[in-house]
C-alpha cells in the first residue's frame, strides 16, 4: 500500500531532483525493501570502514591521529580511496585537508560542502569526526550508485578536515580554519612539543605551504551554499530521549589557557612549610577555584554592565570547565618543584559570559598568586564564539532525519530532539564561511574520547540515509515543479509546470499535513487527496 506520506516523498521528489534522479529515488523510497534502504553500503559497509580507519594508529594498543602524524597520513590516503570509490574527484590541499567533489549539472552553481576531521584525540574512539566523513561518502556513494550522482542540481564537496582536536600544536581547526579563511600566518610556525611547527610537519608531507598558499586556501563565500556536518552526539540526550538522530541548534563558545606557575625549586626536606614559594600548591589552589567559579558562577559574578541576570543565568545552565593536562619541573617525588603549567577548557553558550567568567577568574588567579608569592602568566591559547545553527539548514536537517526513521521503521517518528553542542566541532570554525547546520547522532552512555565510544550499526545507518534524504531532497533552494505520472494509476501527482519556489516551509507544512492525515486515516489512500491538494494550495 502506498501510504500517503510516501506518495507525498515521492512528490516532493519529483519537484527537486532532476526526472531522471526523481525517478530512481522515488522508485528507491517506494519500495521499502533493502533496495530503497541501501543497507549494504550506508550500514555494512559504512560500520566497516569505521572499524578499519580504527585501526589506523600511531601508537600500539590504542588510537591516535594527531596533525599530519604517519597515521593520519594513512587514514588521508583510505579516505581518498573511498571518496573516489564514490564516484568523487579528489585531492589534498595544503593544509593536508582530503577533498572530494561531484560538479553535477551545474559547477558554477553555490557548492554544498559535508565535512568532519580525521583526526583524533589521545586514546580515542573510532566514530568522533569519522562518522561524519564516511556517512557523507557512503550517502554520494548510493547516488552513484543508482545512477543519480551527476544529476545534483549543486556541487557537492566532501571534505575531511587534517586537524580539529588539536592534540599536536594545542590549535584546534586548522583545518576547516584554513578553509574558512580565518587560519591566521603565525599559525604555520606554532611548535609542538617535539620543536616541529606546522609548516615544518606539511613540509614532511611534501605539502609546500606558504603565507601566500595559505591565503589561496580560504573558499570564496559567493561559491558555497551552506556546510553540514555529521557528528556522534559526545552526550547523553538522544540515549536518555530513545532517539537515533537529533539537530543542533548551537554550539557553544569555548576558550583555552595555558596556566604556567613559578616559585622556588628546593629540597623536600629542608625547607620549611612556612618558607615555600610552592607553585604546585598554588596550581591546586587556582584548580580548586576554578572548579568552584564553574559551578557557581552567580557566588562569584558581579552584576554591572557586562554581566546580568540572563547573563548569570545563561553560564549557571551551561558553563563548564576542565583541566586536562598538568606537568611538573623538575617532577620528582624529593623536590619542591620551580615549576607548574596545567592548561584550562572553559565553553559556556553565552559569549558574553565565558568572557565575564574568564575575566573573574584571572583576577581571583593573580590574587593567589600574589599570596602566595609565586608568578602566574595566564595565555590564552584558542578562542572560539558560540555558534548559532542556521534556521533553514536546521529545518532541512530535521525533516531529513524524519524522513530517514521514517524509512527505516516505516512508522510516522516523535519529533526529532533539538539540541545544544558543548563540544566544539568544525562546523565553528565553517561558520565564518558560510551557513552551517549539523546531526548529531546517539552515542552509547554519551561516552566520547575514549576507546569505549559506540554507535549502534542502525545508528550509523540513519545518519547515512539521513544526509541521503538531505541530498536527494533539499540541495536546491529553487527547484522547478514538474508535472510527472509515475505509473500508480489514479494516485498521481500532477502539479504545474510553472516554477515557483518551493522553499522549506512549504515542504514542511506538507510533511506536516501528510503525516496528520495518516495519522488520522490509518495510512489508508484517502489522505492521498489531501497531500495533492496541499500541493496544488501551493501554487
Amino acid at each position: 500500500m502506498i501510504t500517503p506520506l510516501r506518495f507525498l516523498q515521492l512528490c516532493v521528489l519529483s519537484m527537486v531532483l532532476p526526472t531522471t534522479s526523481a525517478t530512481t529515488a522515488s522508485a528507491s523510497m517506494l519500495s521499502g525493501g533493502e533496495d530503497g534502504l541501501h543497507a549494504e553500503i550506508l550500514r555494512d559497509e559504512a560500520v566497516a570502514r569505521l572499524n578499519q580507519l580504527g585501526t589506523v594508529s600511531d601508537a600500539d594498543g590504542y588510537l591516535e591521529r594527531t596533525f599530519m602524524s604517519p597515521a593520519s597520513v594513512r587514514a588521508a590516503s583510505l579516505i581518498r580511496a573511498w571518496m573516489e570509490d564514490a564516484g568523487l574527484k579528489t585531492w589534498v590541499d595544503y593544509m593536508g585537508n582530503v577533498h572530494g567533489r561531484v560538479e553535477g549539472l551545474n559547477a558554477s552553481a553555490e557548492a554544498l560542502l559535508i565535512g568532519s576531521h580525521l583526526d583524533t584525540v589521545v586514546d580515542a574512539g573510532i566514530f568522533d569526526g569519522s562518522l561524519g566523513i564516511i556517512s557523507a561518502i557512503s550517502a554520494l556513494k548510493v547516488l552513484k550508485s543508482n545512477g543519480t550522482l551527476t544529476n545534483l542540481i549543486r556541487p557537492v564537496e566532501v571534505i575531511a578536515f587534517s586537524d580539529e582536536e588539536g592534540v599536536r600544536f594545542q590549535s584546534t581547526f586548522l583545518g576547516s580554519a584554513a578553509v574558512a579563511g580565518i587560519l591566521p600566518v603565525s599559525a604555520l610556525q606554532i611548535s609542538d612539543k617535539s620543536g616541529v611547527n606546522v609548516q615544518d610537519a606539511l613540509r614532511e608531507n611534501s605539502i609546500a605551504i606558504t603565507e601566500e598558499n595559505l591565503f589561496q586556501l580560504k573558499y570564496d563565500p559567493q561559491s558555497v551554499w551552506g556546510y553540514i556536518e555529521v557528528h556522534i552526539e559526545q552526550g547523553p540526550v538522544l540515549e536518555w530521549v530513545g532517539f537515533p538522530l537529533g539537530v543542533v541548534k548551537g554550539i557553544a563558545g569555548q576558550t583555552r589557557l595555558k596556566i604556567t606557575v613559578r616559585g622556588t625549586q628546593g629540597h623536600a626536606g629542608t625547607v620549611p612549610m612556612s618558607l615555600r614559594q610552592d607553585p604546585m600548591a598554588a596550581s591546586a589552589e587556582l584548580i580548586i577555584l576554578l572548579e568552584s567559579l564553574c559551578k557557581s558562577p552567580k557566588d562569584f559574578l558581579s552584576y554591572d554592565g557586562h554581566c546580568n541576570d540572563s547573563t548569570v543565568e545563561s553560564l549557571s545552565n551551561s558553563l563548564v570547565c576542565t583541566v586536562g593536562e598538568i606537568s611538573t619541573w623538575p617532577s620528582a617525588s624529593n623536590v619542591i618543584p620551580g615549576q607548574v603549567t596545567f592548561t584550562v577548557d572553559l565553553r559556556a553558550m553565552d559569549d558574553m559570559g565565558r568572557e565575564a567568567a574568564l575575566y573573574e577568574l584571572s583576577n581571583r588567579m593573580y590574587e593567589i598568586c600574589e599570596r602566595r608569592s609565586v608568578s602566574c602568566i595566564i595565555e590564552r591559547k584558542h578562542d572560539a564564539n558560540a555558534v548559532i545553527s542556521d534556521s533553514e539548514l536546521t529545518s532541512e536537517l530535521k525533516f531529513a532525519a524524519n524522513a530517514a526513521l521514517k524509512r527505516i521503521t516505516g512508522e510516522i517518528q516523535d519529533e526529532v530532539p533539538v539540541l545544544m553542542s558543548g563540544a566544539g566541532h568544525d562546523a565553528m570554525a565553517m561558520s565564518h564561511l558560510t551557513k552551517v547546520g549539523m546531526l548529531f547522532v546517539r552515542c552509547r552512555g554519551g561516552v566520547s574520547h575514549s576507546p569505549a565510544e559506540h554507535v549502534l550499526d542502525d545508528d550509523v545507518w540513519a545518519a547515512g540515509l539521513a544526509i541521503l534524504a538531505f541530498l536527494e531532497m533539499h540541495v536546491d533552494s529553487q527547484p522547478r515543479i514538474r508535472q510527472i505520472n509515475r505509473g500508480f494509476g489514479s494516485r498521481t501527482c500532477r502539479v504545474s509546470e510553472k516554477a515557483i519556489p518551493l522553499t522549506t516551509s512549504i515542504v514542511l507544512r506538507l510533511q506536516s499535513a501528510a503525516l496528520a492525515e495518516e495519522s488520522h486515516t490509518g495510512g489508508r489512500d484517502e489522505g492521498i487527496t489531501v497531500v495533492v491538494g496541499m500541493i496544488n494550495s501551493v501554487q
